[in-house]
């Protein structure tokens, strides 16, 4: 048990001078000319040490926060900022897919056209129908990836309230910082874990492994080459699959801010009463009827 508090309190210290090393030497890990830093790249995206640095960060700013509160609302209105803007931009995305799906049909259906020029003459952006068919699922990732923290801040996710409804408000938001700390934060870190090998897998070669030491890393890269993934499901498909597995990463990148924004959120309205509920939350107006539509999810 000892080892385990000092190898936790160990790697806390040694965060501030991981990042610090890392900010004075940026060479050694963004020059992607140099394939060794290609590989530094990999290894401390999915690293103890790049974990602990986000831990320390989050611990820091917790200790900062509860002095000066006001530190903590700038946090939680910049990461629900992001989590909405994104939401917003990127649910265009379902507009263009309903769009581009009924181009499709009547270009398939009614003009028997096999092949799409987004640019007429430009060999290079003229696609099989196919392609775009199957490109379909590449804005429905995007809906489900670039908004799901939208979503969240919005209240739209499904949830069952059969526990926390008949709660005091401060076992509300009791339950709400306990549940961002040990489901949305380990949930968000174990897909993140998973996510970014099996993303770089798709983008070079040799495969990193999560098994994989630095040095191990650094001797792999004397044979390192981008192999992006280009292969589709049929042979004039979409072949931009790699494209989900960065979703994937970025989407476990998203919910992990959300996570602390809920915290920190939970935690302020708790503290400051009830003239804090709701406090700068930019929630979209549905209009007439909003109010009776909120908390149906």
């Amino acid at each position: 048990m000892l080892d385990a508090v000092f190898w936790v309190l160990n790697n806390i210290a040694m965060a501030f001078y991981n990042l610090g090393y890392a900010a004075v030497n940026p060479g050694l890990w963004l020059d992607w000319s140099d394939k060794k830093a290609i590989m530094r790249f990999v290894y401390y995206g999915g690293s103890v040490e790049f974990f602990f640095v986000v831990f320390t960060a989050f611990l820091v700013l917790t200790i900062i926060g509860i002095r000066r509160r006001n530190v903590l609302w700038r946090v939680v209105r910049i990461l629900e900022g992001l989590g909405n803007g994104l939401g917003r931009f990127f649910a265009w995305a379902g507009l263009i897919m309903v769009l581009q799906q009924v181009v499709i049909v009547f270009l398939q259906r009614i003009f028997a056209v096999a092949e799409i020029p987004l640019i007429y003459g430009v060999e290079f952006l003229t696609k099989d129908v196919s392609w775009y068919g199957e490109e379909l699922k590449l804005y429905n990732a995007l809906i489900v990836t670039m908004c799901v923290t939208y979503t969240f801040i919005q209240g739209g996710h499904v949830r069952v309230d059969l526990l926390y409804a008949p709660a005091s408000r401060r076992a509300k938001k009791i339950i709400d910082m306990v549940g961002s700390m040990i489901f949305m934060m380990p949930m968000a870190v174990l897909l993140w874990m998973y996510g970014w090998y099996f993303m770089w897998r798709h983008l070079i070669v040799p495969n990193p492994s999560a098994s994989d030491t630095l040095e191990k890393l650094l001797n792999k890269s004397r044979a390192l080459r981008w192999n992006v993934e280009t292969i589709g499901f049929s042979p004039n498909g979409f072949n931009a699959y790699f494209l989900f597995k960065v979703l994937m990463v970025t989407m476990a990148g998203l919910i992990f801010l959300q996570a602390i924004a809920f915290f920190y959120r939970s935690y302020l309205e708790m503290v400051e009463g009830e003239e804090s509920e709701g406090k700068y939350l930019d929630k979209d107006d549905l209009g007439e009827g909003s109010d009776a539509l909120a908390g149906t999810h």
